[in-house]
């Protein structure tokens, strides 16, 4: 079956993609607004971008109107925020804070968590989460759309500050089996991490004396 994207309506677009590229990891971002309301969203379009230094990026989609959400908006004015890994002690609390809430309404509170003080960012992270990312904005880039009204945001931002929950860490590795993070997948569904197993790499001349 060959589907022609420029045919296709953006919500039969969006439906392809959140089938295709998955599972996704989950960006559980922490932001504070102008009067200080600290603002939590999940975002599943994440990944890492670079190591030196390390950077990680999220898309955050815009409102009708070409106006931002409130996750952009604030990493816009205050340059700082802070990704949290999310997993299956957390998942149903982070997926409350999806709902549509007024800005002047604190998803944190709503979904019952506890905020503490980040280290190097001034916008708090949160507790229930076992791995913490504080981030400082490196670049916004809009994608999408038109150049008047962009379809979406691309937040890049620099860690500045790992936090790992003590019994994850070994050898510098985070175990990932007790971690357990979640990812999403489409429409509605989550998925765990299930079985996992090593490939190892091996190298051109290696993969030539096998095909010889």
């Amino acid at each position: 079956m060959r589907l022609d994207p420029k045919q296709l309506t953006q919500k039969d677009n969006y439906k392809l993609m959140i089938g295709s590229v998955l599972p996704r990891p989950i960006a559980f971002v922490t932001s504070i607004n102008q009067e200080g309301i600290v603002n939590a969203a999940p975002f599943s379009f994440y990944t890492a971008v670079s190591t030196n230094p390390p950077m990680i990026g999220f898309t955050v989609n815009r409102k009708p109107g070409n106006i931002q959400k409130d996750t952009a908006s604030n990493i816009r004015l205050n340059g700082e925020f802070v990704v949290h890994v999310v997993d299956e002690t957390n998942v149903t609390m982070v997926n409350e804070t999806a709902t549509e809430f007024p800005s002047d309404v604190s998803e944190v509170e709503a979904a019952g968590f506890t905020l503490e003080p980040s280290e190097v960012v001034k916008v708090p992270r949160i507790r229930e989460s076992k791995v913490q990312l504080e981030c400082k904005l490196h670049q916004i880039i809009p994608m999408g759309g038109t150049a008047d009204a962009p379809n979406s945001d691309f937040i890049v931002g620099e860690i500045v500050q790992f936090h790992v929950q003590d019994d994850l860490l070994t050898d510098g590795k985070i175990n990932t089996d007790q971690l357990q993070p979640v990812g999403r997948l489409a429409g509605l569904y989550y998925g765990n991490i299930g079985e996992t197993y090593a490939m190892p790499r091996k190298s051109y001349e290696a993969w030539l004396e096998e095909k010889e």
